[in-house]
């Protein structure tokens, strides 16, 4: 029975297969190769070889399609002079430090896992029927415990990828413990929220003393024992408005979402709670409506102007002088033009919103850029100074 069953890591596994399986045919050297559900090459392991026979063999280019062949053979062949098969296989004689070889392919529950190879043995004998019979139970074994290592690491793979998920993901994510009330999960958001809610928050429970406020005026104060019942009645909800608050006087209003986690049975045993926080949404609001309200005083402007003038030209009933007329056709155009303008930068904002504005990239001189800025600013009728402070020379 070989040791190679109780490891789960995939590289110890494939090193402890390859050398106990040397170990009971007696051969010089041994190498595993394996390959993944789709049949791409996916380890490789030497026992026995030197440093440089190590490195002769992967940096032949012939490596490649001398594991190739290997893995083509339907089942264990050995052979008395590898030169005798060399050209067969299309590669070089040398590819190999012996001339005694032998191959037994790995198959787990009919699929096939990888094969095992050696060289050498003691005074120059071959390998024989024996051998065969004692690798293939090796073989057998070996490729559920590398099946094993392998499923064992594209779980810890998925876990981590989760873990990493959770942990990055803009939404505050937090798991309690619904017997104790206690949160054994807070990725990085959730911990930025309470750090922005307290100074100091307990470590063991972070939410002592805190209230969450839900749309119903219902509070729910947040120690333990009333969390630990809250959590053992929840339900299935989603984005619900609730508003976080500390004795401090200090709050933050959020979306949250409950997913209670059953075991076998149908009991709860943990609640996965999501928080989103609601200030950047409004932030977001706000620079919306202070935008939307200065876009409607720069449309005002020309407008405005626009309507008087034409107002004037209508309404005057002793007729205006051609030099004056000419004057407001020539205000109206270029209010008209300024409206086109603002109008055109709308839809510029609109673009740089979704990430489809075209731009034009070339050099800009600074100095002018800015001085564009101000007279922008200033002509539209602020009333607080533009001052630009610049280093000397720039």
């Amino acid at each position: 029975m070989l040791r190679i069953s109780a490891s789960l890591d995939f590289d110890t596994v494939l090193r402890e297969a390859v050398e106990e399986a040397r170990a009971v045919t007696g051969a010089r050297y041994g190498w595993i190769t394996t390959i993944d559900e789709q049949g791409t090459p996916e380890g490789f392991v030497t026992s026995g070889l030197s440093e440089d026979e190590r490195r002769r063999l992967e940096e032949c280019p012939d490596a490649p399609r001398l594991f190739k062949q290997l893995r083509s053979l339907p089942g264990p062949f050995r052979v008395a002079d590898f030169a005798d098969i060399a050209l067969a296989f299309g590669v070089t004689v040398d590819i190999v430090p012996s001339r005694v070889c032998m191959s037994i392919p790995m198959h787990h529950l009919g699929a096939r896992v990888g094969n095992l190879f050696f060289g050498g043995k003691a005074g120059g004998a071959e390998f024989t029927d024996a051998d065969e019979e004692i690798l293939a139970p090796v073989a057998a074994q070996a490729a559920a415990a590398i099946v094993n290592a392998r499923t064992y690491r594209a779980e810890q793979r998925a876990r981590a990828d989760l873990e990493a998920l959770v942990e990055t993901s803009p939404i505050g994510v937090v798991a309690f413990d619904v017997r104790t009330g206690r949160p054994v999960l807070l990725n990085r958001e959730a911990r930025r929220m309470l750090e922005g809610l307290c100074d100091s928050c307990p470590g063991e429970h972070p939410l002592e003393g805190m209230t969450c406020r839900v749309a119903d005026g219902h509070e729910l104060a947040l120690d333990r024992p009333s969390l630990a019942r809250a959590l053992r009645r929840a339900g299935k909800r989603h984005a619900e408005e609730v508003v976080l608050s500390t004795p401090g006087h200090r709050s933050i209003t959020t979306l949250v979402s409950t997913t209670p986690m059953r075991q076998e049975d149908g009991a709860v045993d943990s609640v996965v709670v999501t928080v989103q926080d609601l200030a950047p949404l409004a932030a977001l609001d706000r620079m919306r409506t202070e935008f939307l309200g200065m876009v409607s005083h720069e449309l005002r402007t020309p407008l405005a102007a626009i309507k008087g003038l034409t107002t004037t030209l209508l309404g005057s009933a002793q007729g205006i002088a051609p030099v004056e007329t000419r004057q407001f056709y020539r205000i109206i155009d270029e209010q008209a033009d300024r409206m086109s303008a603002l109008i055109t930068d709308l839809l510029d904002a609109g673009q740089i919103g979704t990430g489809m504005l075209s731009v034009a990239i070339a050099p800009t001189e600074v100095g002018e850029l800015i001085e564009e800025g101000r007279a922008a600013f200033l002509s539209v009728g602020y009333r607080h100074s533009v001052v630009i402070d610049l280093p000397a020379g720039r």
